[in-house]
């Protein structure tokens, strides 16, 4: 895929950085949404979509089971959806 292509792309999403709560870890890392719709919706949207996974780019992965653990860092994680019990954004000044 060439440059153009990408930034075509990226002109096409909504970037949302969000912080999750799954049973065993906190996720902080930025999501995407194709730009259709209300972007005040954009949680709700991803939540209820037929989607069984979410993609996180740039995420911080923390352990809630072993918080002695060491903080991971990934590029990409796939998240079952049914295991988020909380999902909200993050604002940043």
């Amino acid at each position: 895929m060439e440059n153009k292509e990408i930034m075509s792309l990226m002109d096409s999403v909504w970037k949302e950085k969000v912080y999750m709560e799954t049973a065993e870890f906190i996720i902080i890392g930025y999501i995407f949404m194709p730009k259709i719709g209300k972007r005040s919706r954009l949680l709700t949207e991803v939540l209820n979509s037929n989607k069984q996974f979410l993609a996180v780019k740039d995420c911080r992965l923390e352990s809630k089971l072993n918080p002695k653990k060491e903080v991971e860092y990934h590029d990409f994680l796939q998240i079952n959806i049914s295991t988020i019990l909380i999902m909200r954004p993050v604002y940043e000044n």
